[in-house]
């Protein structure tokens, strides 16, 4: 049905060649007309700029002759901030002119939320300084490790192999490569086309163990040893929740498993792939700081860190309580919004659960430095990063660095059909069907990935020199300004209160951390405000 209109078209071409000989030379007319779409048609299949065109030859121009009617600012994100004030962001327009190493100039000034307002903005300075030229990193590992691994402030965030195409997943790891920033596995397991490209990778481990897994469902050591040793991986990841449906397990029916998946995830054929909610390789605040530190030793000493959407407050300060309490410290924390996406998720989750990143990253900055352990811990952020500016932000109010994921599929084609759970995604991002990804151009939207991340940290450069700052990690919540109610203007640091180091230890925090702080124990995950027996 895709490959219809060319059919049809060349049809046509023949039908009307005959006729112009057979019957009247007018009907050449209609063969010139027909013969240019059928040109049209085969050009858009042999060509590898637009994955669409490859898979709907002459129909997907139909596409572009929409856009040409009005401007591609028009093409909007919409955004909700912690407080829930929606306002627009021209994300979706950014990612495609950096990813096509285009010049994001614009006319006619600020974009406006849908109030009028101009909601979020960083203090620039009477005195800027030069565009630093270096390329801004951080260094990840603790005492306790081995080997740190020094990681870009921007990466690719956790999407697996059998939600994305392996088209999509070679794209991808080649622009990490030649970037040099990391590639986030997720939690679909370590395939064949992650390592390919060589580019640095991050193993997510979730909830299934994918690669690292017994029959029966459980962790093997061994199979992590075996992976986790590959140069290649830079880092392990283990995910305890994720911001789009977190709480939730999956599903992947035995029909879409594929030999190649079912090998990446060590999983078997013809059967289906059960994700639950929950680890069942640890069940107290304890027991996960002590398979962090199993994960460190079996990895040979790499970065270890966990990925959470922050729920129950107590909860994560039961997890930094075990940490005092066992010496065992993650080497980093990634925050996941809310607002962060998914190829499939129930709707309840999608809009109902979870804490949005802002108000996750500080409040996981926040229990870090009450705790007094902040400078042993990097804090990472993912959700909805698509700018230098939402970069410049999330380092501001508690991170060392931010992951991308959807950003990085618009790089490489995605075009938000939303059919990414109907393995008919239309670009081949999304899909395991053959037909469909050989659209997807892996050396052209590898480039795409690279120029996206290149161009994202000029403009990181730009405006943090704009700000009077050399460095990001300079960066504060004072320099970050966002509207309140009517005409109140606050910088965070006046907006939300940041504990002082070591509060939460000496009882001191005047912000009701303590009493959070009160109920948690590293022997149990305790809910907010659970009655003490």
């Amino acid at each position: 049905m895709r490959f219809l209109v060319l059919l049809i078209v060349a049809v046509c071409t023949i039908g009307f060649t005959f006729l112009g000989q057979c019957v009247s030379v007018y009907y050449h007319i209609l063969t010139l007309l027909f013969l240019f779409f059928l040109l049209l048609g085969i050009w858009d299949l042999v060509q590898v700029k637009h994955s669409i065109t490859r898979n709907y030859p002459i129909l997907a121009h139909l596409r572009f002759l929409q856009e040409m009617i009005r401007p591609e600012i028009h093409q909007y994100f919409i955004e909700s901030d912690i407080d829930g004030h929606p306002y627009n962001r021209n994300q979706r327009s950014l990612v495609y002119r950096r990813s096509k190493n285009v010049e994001d100039v614009m006319p006619f000034g600020t974009e406006l939320d849908v109030y009028g307002n101009h909601h979020e903005w960083l203090e620039h300075s009477m005195a800027p300084k030069v565009k630093s030229e270096e390329a801004f990193r951080i260094s990840v590992g603790g005492p306790e490790c081995s080997k740190p691994y020094s990681c870009s402030v921007l990466n690719i965030s956790a999407m697996s192999f059998g939600a994305l195409s392996p088209t999509a997943i070679l794209a991808m790891n080649a622009g990490a490569k030649k970037g040099d920033f990391f590639h986030c596995t997720g939690e679909g397991g370590l395939s064949s086309y992650h390592r390919k490209k060589g580019g640095d990778l991050v193993w997510q481990i979730g909830t299934g163990y994918f690669g690292c897994r017994n029959d029966d469902g459980t962790f093997n050591g061994d199979l992590f040893a075996e992976q986790a040793s590959l140069d290649q991986v830079k880092m392990i990841e283990l995910k305890i929740s994720q911001g789009a449906k977190p709480g939730h397990g999956g599903v992947l029916p035995a029909a879409k498993i594929t030999p190649e998946i079912a090998a990446a995830r060590k999983i078997p054929m013809g059967r289906d792939c059960v994700s639950p909610p929950g680890h069942n390789a640890f069940t107290t605040p304890r027991e996960l700081c002590e398979f962090v530190g199993r994960l460190r030793e079996l990895s040979g000493g790499k970065p270890v860190g966990f990925k959470l959407c922050v729920g129950h407050r107590t909860e994560f300060l039961c997890v930094c309580k075990a940490m005092i309490e066992t010496e065992i410290y993650p080497d980093f924390i990634t925050v996941d919004g809310a607002e962060g996406g998914t190829g499939a998720a129930p709707l309840e989750f999608a809009d109902t659960l979870g804490t949005p990143l802002k108000g996750g990253l500080i409040f996981v900055h926040n229990a870090l430095v009450g705790c007094n352990i902040r400078d042993r811990i990097r804090v990472a952020a993912a959700g909805k990063v698509a700018s230098a500016f939402a970069i410049a932000r999330n380092l501001a109010i508690g991170a060392d660095w931010c992951n991308a994921a959807r950003s990085f599929m618009l790089a490489v084609g995605c075009i938000q059909a939303q059919s990414c759970h109907t393995n008919r995604c239309p670009v081949g991002v999304a899909t395991q069907d053959p037909r469909r990804y050989w659209a997807l151009n892996v050396a052209d939207k590898a480039k795409r990935a690279f120029y996206f991340h290149k161009n994202t940290m000029k403009a990181l450069a730009e405006i943090v020199a704009a700000a009077g700052l050399e460095h990001p990690r300079e960066l504060g919540p004072w320099h970050i300004c966002r509207r309140g109610e009517g005409t109140e203007i606050k910088t965070y640091d006046q907006a939300y209160r940041f504990l002082r180091p070591g509060e939460l230890l000496d009882g001191t925090d005047e912000i009701g951390f303590g009493t959070y702080w009160q109920h948690a124990t590293a022997d149990q995950f305790r809910k907010d405000l659970t009655v003490i027996p």
